[in-house]
Formats: C-alpha cells, structure tokens, sequence
C-alpha cells in the first residue's frame, strides 16, 4: 500500500506521549520516523508498566506510540552526537522535539539555530506551557495542564470535586495539533522551498477545549459551572440511569426533543412553554431533567434504546472499555492490528486512504536498535 507521506523523513527528539504520539502518526502515514533516546533507558515511556510487550521489560504503552519507528541512541550532551543529529537534519524534512522547555537551547538544537543550519527543516515544538510567557520555562503533564487549564473545573457534577478526564486528552490533542501543523508547513515549504517554526503547548490546547466556555465568560463575565455528565447548553445531552444500567440521550434540537417527549410519555411536554424550545429547556433544567430521570428509571435501558432509536433520537449506552472492545462495531472498524512479529495488539491510525488503514510496517524498536545503521546511512 503506498501511503501518502512515503519519502517524508522524520527525526522524533520526543520521549513520554506528545512528541511520540505526533511521531507515530505520520510513521503510520508513511513517513520514515527516526527516533533519537536518550543513552540512559531511552524514552521514559519504555518503562510505563505493566502491562508489558514479549521481552517483559518494555511496557505496551511504548509499542503503542512507537511503532513503525527506528531509535538511534544519542547522548545530546555530547558535542560530538549534536553533530550526529546535524547529519541526519540534512535529509530530514521534519523535527519534532518535546523535550523540557529550555533544554533544546541549552544544548544548541533550538529552533533558530536549526533553521539557520537547516533551512528546509520544519521543526515543531510541543511546550508545556506555550514558546513565550512567565511560565514559558515551566514543566507539565497532561493532569496539571487539566488542572491549570479550566478542564477539571467543567468537569464532573456540580456537588462533587473537580474532576480529571480518565484520558491523557491535552497531550493526545497537542500531538494531533503538533501533526497538523508539521503537514501544514510542508505544504508550505512545497511552495516557498524554506522550512518554518512549528509551536503547540499543552496549556494552548487545554484552552482549545474549554473554548465555549471561554468565550461564555469573554461576553457576559460569568464563571460556568458543571454541569455532570450534562451540556450547557443543551438540554436533555447527558447521562441518565434506567432501570438497570444508565443511558447517554442527545436530544439535540427541538425537532429531536419532540420525539423525545413522545417516547417518555409526554408529547405535551414539546409544546409546554417551560420546555419547548432549546432555551426554555435550558433555563428550566433545574425542573426538565429530575422529571426525565424518573421516567427513564421505571424501564432498562434496552426499552428505551429500542424506542428512542425507532423514532430516530440520538442515545448510547454507556460502555465501559470491555463492552466498547467486544461490540461488533468494533470489529466492524477494524482499528485493533497485531504488532509485526508478536503477538501484541494495539489501536491502530483512525483514519483510512482509500478505504484501506496503514497497517504497522515494523514494531516498536529496541532501545538503540537502528543507531548503527541509520547513522552510517545518513
């Protein structure tokens, strides 16, 4: 399968999700991606177990994000290896580097420096906290970026404390934003024939997902609050426990909250003033959703999918990660892929050319596997 980034060259200078994770997107798209670790036990992530990969020592979360690569092991504090890594940048099209803020400057690999020796050379950053500012310097990780950030604040229900999302979503986005604008600024260089500087932060993205309500408190100087599994401006979009097991309903407009009505008995409830428009039911959540949680208990959850869906009103149960992996939708995506020679599985790239998924090419790499051989390549 030719894949579209075939002939793109690579150097990861990343270690733990962010760096690696942009990293093995574009692997998985073709790119041949060079992985530079550290002498000392390479990529922290290696050790993140368990559960760990057929050698026992190198954790399945290290085969997940690393696939599809090569590592070459680098002492970046060696003028002699800096030199090395100069080498390879003369073919590379692509630098992506998370390491801590200020370190790449300290060692002479900053952005600046690079493009003055390496013109072409698309180099991307992932900060913690953003290229410039009084914490420009500052550390983080994905649960303090939540934290800092607002996400834990709209998170989780009213009466409860702030609550962290069970996914590492700042360093996944930031990786995801650090891959757009990698493609973006090769797009560019197409055209121009010079590289560019490429800046996404963690803090930056953790803002991106509380946009709305941002820009709620830009307009009116309101602080927003949770509002539990349930939307701020959407009323009923949320969680509700049945007889048996609970159940996610998104009666997303009023067209929708209509049929809605007539399935929990109530069809006068779309034409009530208190209830009939978006805004109204928003106002009067506080009355709405109390009176949908008892009906919604008096039946399981399979009647009132059965029912919803008939009519055509968006609802799903709520899975947890065993009932996700065995529905048949699942398999239907064809997602989960076997590392190449073990018997690992992990998820693959979400997206597919031509209806066909880039499937893993190699698995992850022994910590220095390539070094020799890339490095004579150049």
């Amino acid at each position: 399968m030719s894949l579209p980034l075939d002939g793109v060259r690579v150097i990861e200078v990343g270690q733990a999700l962010a760096g690696p994770l942009a990293g093995v997107i574009l692997a998985d798209m073709g790119a041949e991606v060079i992985k530079i670790e550290k002498p000392d036990g390479g990529d922290d992530a290696r050790i993140w177990g368990p559960p760990f990969g057929p050698d026992g020592e190198t954790s399945l979360y290290f085969y997940g994000q690393n696939r599809n690569k090569q590592s070459v092991v680098l002492d970046l504090k060696d003028p002699g290896d800096i030199e090395a890594l100069h080498r390879l940048c003369e073919t590379a099209d692509i630098l992506i580097q998370n390491l801590r803020p200020g370190v790449v400057d300290e060692i002479g690999i900053g952005p600046e420096a690079m493009l003055e020796r390496h013109p072409r050379l698309i180099y991307c950053s992932i900060w913690a906290f953003g290229y410039q500012g009084p914490m420009r310097l500052k550390p983080g990780f994905d649960p303090l970026l939540q934290a800092y950030g607002g996400m834990m604040s709209m998170t989780g229900r009213p009466e409860d404390p702030p609550t962290f999302c069970g996914a590492s979503i700042n360093d996944k986005a930031t990786g995801l934003f650090c891959t757009i604008g990698a493609l973006a600024a090769l797009r560019q260089r197409d055209r121009t024939g010079r590289g560019c500087l490429v800046d996404t932060s963690l803090f930056e993205t953790a803002v991106f997902w509380v946009e709305g309500q941002v820009n709620q408190h830009l307009a009116t100087g309101e602080v927003p609050k949770r509002h539990g599994t349930g939307a701020a401006v959407i009323v009923p979009y949320q969680v509700f426990e049945t007889a048996d097991r609970p159940l996610c309903l998104a009666a997303g407009n009023d067209r929708l909250w209509a049929r809605c009505a007539r399935v929990l008995g109530h069809p006068e409830w779309a034409e009530d003033e208190r209830f009939a428009k978006s805004r109204q039911r928003v106002k009067n959540r506080t009355v709405l959703v109390p009176l949908i949680a008892d009906i919604l208990r008096s039946r399981p959850r399979a009647h009132w999918i059965e029912a919803l869906e008939a009519v055509g009103v968006p609802c799903a149960p709520v899975n947890d990660i065993g009932e996700v992996a065995a529905t048949e939708q699942f398999a239907a995506v064809d997602i989960v892929q076997s590392v190449p020679g073990s018997d690992v599985r992990v998820v693959g790239l979400p997206i597919n050319f031509d209806r066909q998924r880039p499937r893993s090419a190699r698995p992850a790499p022994r910590l220095g596997e390539h070094t020799e051989a890339v490095l004579r390549r150049r």
